[in-house]
Formats: structure tokens, sequence, C-alpha cells
């Protein structure tokens, strides 16, 4: 196992597909391949389920995937050093979502820390339309948020991640055994639904593509009692890879199934004022998060 393994795994994993992680990486599909094959036979298990629609993660994949963030990142990290001594100073005041605070935004602050430590980031968490009115009133510099969610002509938004939708089961249920499930199939089961930052809305949005409805047993803005209800077999939910975890807080393990409708990703970024002037301090945030993003082995969590 090497550097370069991780990388070409990382940037299928991150993609979705081989032919995708090639050209991301300027190399044949056969290198991505091969170099797949090669850690699957070191480790001993499947990291990914091929289809026809490309690469999807297993359990055993998304654990892995979440150490080979760790070791690249620090690897990163670790070349960028000189630049922690960044002269750069100012005040950006920037909004966040729940779901993006909570697990998308804590490695980046501290990263950015790290490299510009005269930077001061003074951060608001809200609700997506009090940050809307928070950037058109210019309380708000720039703001990192489910960009899938945002709609406001007056904003401009740039994604930076698509996270995945995929279902969440208990550890052993039969859906975890079956290729794909249907949603007929999963509007017999209790479903666990996440409110907070719209998600009800969105998993309406996407079930009215079907013919049917979800089973909700309980409606919550908490991500850690929709794990834990899951894990304790008590009802089935959809959710991004981004908030998934393979553990609820009992240490009951949670499994995941792909779905035959197709589920929109959920997609993080940044939105704006339209025509703002972005000021040096949020010209280096925003091309903090450009840089980071622009390359497919330096993924957040």
């Amino acid at each position: 196992m090497n550097l370069r393994h991780l990388k070409y795994f990382l940037a299928t994993a991150e993609s979705g597909q081989v032919s995708r992680a090639a050209t991301l990486l300027s190399i044949s599909q056969s290198s991505v391949t091969g170099a797949i094959r090669d850690l699957e036979t070191e480790l001993s298990v499947d990291l990914f389920v091929r289809s026809a629609h490309g690469m999807e993660l297993t359990d055993a994949g998304r654990e892995f995937l979440a150490s080979t963030r760790e070791i690249l990142e620090k690897l990163d990290e670790a070349k960028k050093v000189s630049k922690r001594h960044s002269a750069v100073s100012g005040t950006i005041s920037l909004a966040a979502t729940y779901t993006v605070l909570g697990y998308f935004l804590p490695y980046h602050l501290d990263r950015l820390a790290q490299l510009h430590p005269k930077l001061d980031i003074r951060l608001s968490e809200l609700n997506r339309e009090s940050i809307e009115e928070g950037l058109l009133s210019n309380r708000f510099d720039m703001a990192v948020v489910l960009t899938s969610n945002i709609s406001n002509p007056e904003l401009e938004s740039e994604t930076l991640l698509r996270s995945n939708r995929r279902l969440w089961v208990p550890n052993n249920h039969p859906f975890q055994r079956k290729g794909k499930v249907s949603f007929e199939e999963i509007a017999q089961e209790k479903y666990i639904m996440l409110t907070v930052d719209e998600a009800a809305h969105t998993t309406m949005k996407y079930w009215s593509g079907t013919n049917f409805q979800p089973n909700v047993k309980l409606r919550t803005s908490s991500v850690e009692a929709v794990r834990s209800m899951v894990a304790n077999g008590q009802g089935i939910t959809i959710l991004s890879d981004m908030v998934y975890r393979p553990w609820s807080l009992e240490g009951k393990r949670i499994g995941t199934a792909a779905t035959e409708h197709e589920i929109p990703s959920m997609d993080v970024g940044l939105a704006w004022r339209k025509g703002a002037k972005l000021e040096q301090p949020v010209s280096i945030l925003y091309n903090y998060f450009k840089d980071y993003y622009a390359l497919p082995q330096i993924h957040t969590r």
C-alpha cells in the first residue's frame, strides 16, 4: 500500500466512477482499477460494489475512506507548514447552517487557523432564510451552506462537495443483502424523518417522484436521535454520506443500502451576495476552499 493507491481510491470514492477518477488524476482507467484491486487484495475486503451506474462504497469502503482522508490530509498539512506564518489579517463574518457547522466546517476552521493565524473568522449558526437575509443586508460576508437548498436569484453560490444520499438500516437488515431497494419496499418500513436544514422538505421532494410515501414514525431535528433509532431497529431513513457514521452512541452498528430510485445529492458550498466585492480576508477564505476542493485527494471528512 502506498500514497498512490490511496489517492486513486479516494478519487474513485469521491467521483463514483473509475473513468471520472482517471480523468481527474490524468491517468489511465487501468491504473485506477489496478490500484483499487491491489488495495482490496491487501485488505482482504471489497471496497466497492461495481454496477453499470458506477462504484458504490461498501461499509468497509466507507470506513477505509475515513482513514484515507486522514492520512492524505495530514500529508497535505505537513507540506504546507511554511504557509502557517501567513501575515494576512482581517475579520470575516461567516454564517453556516446546522449540518454544515456540525459535519463540514470544524476541520476547515482548524486548518484555516493554522494557515492564517491572524485571520479572525466570526461564525454564526442560523437557518437558511436568516443566512440569506444576512448576506443580502451585508451582515455576513459569506456563508457555508447546503447549496442544494439555495434558490435566491440575488445570491451567488458555488458547490464544493456533493454528498450522496443512501438508505440507513439496522445492521443485518434484509435490505443490506438486497442489491437495490425500491421505494415501495421502503414505504412498508417505519421511517425516521430528520427535519433540520430543510431535510424533511428535501425528502418529500424526491419521494414525490415515486408513487409512494414514507411511513413516518418520528420527526426529529437530532441526527444522533435518528442514528440511535435506526441502529436499535426502530425505523430506517435516507440521509447523506456526510453525516453517516457506522455506529450509534450506544455502540450499535448502522448499515446502508442503495435505492433503485435516484436520490439527489446533498450539496455543500459557499454563498455570497451577487455583485459583492470580496475583500482580501474573504478572498483568502474563498480561495482556500477552491484550492482545497480542486484536488480529488484532499476532501473533507
